[in-house]
């Protein structure tokens, strides 16, 4: 399904028809609820913070994303309560040091009468439109694919109205599997752009983005995939056990998890981009403390379901640092990597 879209709202998800509030917007109890006798269970995790229900989650896969192409109607994987609480330090982390390299690129390609066409996969609620759109020059016409209709209406909506320069910025949406790209459905592409969405992949799913990518002679902009690092003051013993536990679930049936960037990265250069490779960071203190707590209820919930073994001591250990966000004492860096891959344009060189 394509549908075009006309933009109203710039750089804001609008208000959500319906009572959709954060609490409602979870399917059930999340899997991976830490019980130890405290109160550390609270509110459920919004859908895309941390693994889904056990019954909502198929054998080998990770609950919070499913890109293939499974039949019917699935409920949606990411809340947009979710991708809005988390978008501002999103926004914080990516990497500027990248964006230079990619206007040169850019700047460098034929020019096109409607200017630059970019496709963003796994939109989500359009994130990255509304951050990088307004760091280049000249019209552009984004092409947002996801295989939720719920956020592709939001990513509509709250896309970006212009660019640099002043310059208008159109989208359409296109509903359908991400993970299966091909260089037909890059024609004409300047760009392929994705947040968070490679640690999600295979690598048999990561190389195919390459070669279509490739195939297209695109250059692609893949930010904010989990490096598998964690740092938390005050260090405490389970810090590194977590963080063990969380990577091996991330790694669940194939997905390529922390290894996303690096895998990528091979992918790429294989086909001959020129590959650049920089860290974005979540920096996280008193003023994310929401998005501190999301994420440290996802987090966890996901080690103690890699390893229920852990229940009792996370549950004690996610009461410790719930309390301490709550008093504003929590600081939390989580580690990204941003890749940028400049593909051979088609008849030259990277």
């Amino acid at each position: 399904m394509t549908e075009q879209a006309t933009t109203t709202h710039a750089g804001t998800i609008p208000s959500q028809p319906g009572p959709r509030q954060a609490a409602d917007a979870a399917t059930g109890p999340r899997g991976g609820t830490v019980t130890s006798g405290s109160d550390t269970a609270g509110p459920a995790v919004i859908p895309g913070a941390g693994p889904a229900a056990p019954s909502a989650a198929r054998p080998g896969e990770r609950a919070t994303v499913r890109l293939r192409d499974t039949g019917g109607e699935e409920p949606a994987r990411y809340a947009p309560e979710w991708l809005q609480l988390r978008e501002p330090a999103d926004a914080g982390a990516r990497s500027h040091g990248l964006l230079d390299p990619l206007r040169i690129r850019l700047a460098n390609l034929p020019q096109r009468a409607d200017g630059l066409v970019i496709h963003d996969i796994g939109c989500g609620t359009g994130s990255m439109g509304r951050w990088l759109a307004p760091h280049l020059d000249g019209a552009q016409h984004w092409i947002l694919h996801d295989r939720d209709p719920y956020l592709l209406h939001f990513a509509a909506v709250g896309a970006p109205r212009s660019s640099a320069d002043g310059s208008r910025v159109s989208v359409e949406t296109r509903r359908g599997d991400v993970a299966r790209l091909t260089p037909d459905a890059l024609a004409g592409a300047s760009l392929v752009t994705a947040s968070a969405l490679l640690d999600v992949l295979t690598r048999e799913e990561v190389e195919a983005l390459a070669a279509a990518c490739a195939g297209a002679g695109c250059p692609a902009l893949l930010t904010l995939s989990v490096a598998g690092r964690v740092e938390l003051t005050a260090p405490h013993p389970m810090d590194q056990e977590i963080t063990e536990a969380f990577n091996a679930h991330q790694r669940r049936g194939g997905l390529l998890g922390p290894d996303a960037a690096t895998a990528a990265a091979d992918a790429f250069a294989a086909h001959g981009a020129t590959v650049r490779l920089h860290p974005s960071p979540w920096r996280l203190g008193p003023d994310q403390a929401a998005l501190t707590e999301q994420w440290l209820r996802g987090w966890v919930g996901a080690a103690v379901e890699e390893r229920p073994e852990l229940a009792d001591r996370a549950g004690s250990y996610l009461k410790e640092r719930l309390e301490a966000c709550a008093a504003g004492e929590l600081r939390v860096v989580v580690h990204h990597s941003d890749l940028l891959a400049l593909c051979r344009p088609m008849g030259g060189t990277a």
